[in-house]
């Protein structure tokens, strides 16, 4: 819950100068009042538009909300799904998550699916069943052909906003563990093609050795990526 979108429009005009000649894919994903701006400033640009949230109607007697359709007519292409705020703050559980996971697919978009585990949780090993549940509850039954439409986003929550991050291993282990699953569950080609990125206090002083990781495809990054200059460096690093 950032930013004006004046602020919004001053972020983006000192944020691409700095990424224009960088060949990876970016998104950013501004608050929904922001998204209208953003759209128009981006579509001369590579530069993706996301959502961070959705509803799951399309329209109706939901005072508040705001639909899949309504981010993808201001120039969306990926929409977060149950980001751990969403999930921790906001008491979504994994049966909301799905309804928006199937409403973002139905609206033509490109999920971003948040998985991840509390600090408890990880004390008393449970990361790979809180995993295995988040991802049963979310991808089980979808039909295979729209695996590819998915981006799994592993963002431990003892590890969002405290300064503390996942060390390389622990975020390798966990990626490893999720595009297993996905092998087992949709095949091993759906599981080469699957991207997965690390969320979780990713700055431009640790990003590149999180990057660097074999089965880490990207990163979905926090606080860091409201200074321009810091997340410009963060994409560098996804570039080197």
């Amino acid at each position: 819950m950032h930013s004006t979108p004046e602020e919004t429009e001053s972020f983006l005009l000192r944020f691409l100068p700095q990424v224009r000649t960088v060949d990876v894919e970016i998104a950013i994903f501004p608050a929904f009042t922001s998204l209208d701006r953003a759209g128009r400033l981006l579509r001369s640009s590579e530069i993706r538009l996301g959502a961070q949230d959705v509803y799951f109607e399309t329209k109706g007697a939901f005072t508040g909300a705001v639909s899949p359709g309504m981010v993808a007519a201001c120039g969306c292409r990926y929409v977060l799904v149950g980001h751990s705020e969403r999930r921790h703050v906001f008491g979504e559980d994994d049966s909301v998550v799905r309804r928006k996971l199937d409403a973002v697919i139905d609206a033509g978009l490109d999920p971003v699916l948040c998985v991840g585990e509390t600090i408890g949780e990880r004390r008393n090993g449970r990361t790979f069943p809180v995993l295995e549940t988040q991802l049963t509850a979310g991808l089980r039954t979808l039909a295979l052909d729209l695996l590819s439409r998915i981006v799994i986003a592993y963002e431990p929550v003892w590890a969002i906003g405290t300064g503390e991050t996942a060390t390389p291993d622990q975020a390798e282990d966990a990626s490893v563990w999720i595009r297993g699953w996905i092998g087992d569950t949709f095949g091993a080609a759906a599981a080469e093609r699957l991207r997965i990125l690390y969320g979780g206090s990713v700055k431009p002083d640790n990003a590149r050795p999180l990057l660097k990781l074999p089965n880490v495809d990207g990163a979905l990054v926090g606080g860091a990526s409201l200074d321009p200059e810091g997340f410009a460096a963060i994409v560098a690093a996804g570039a080197a």
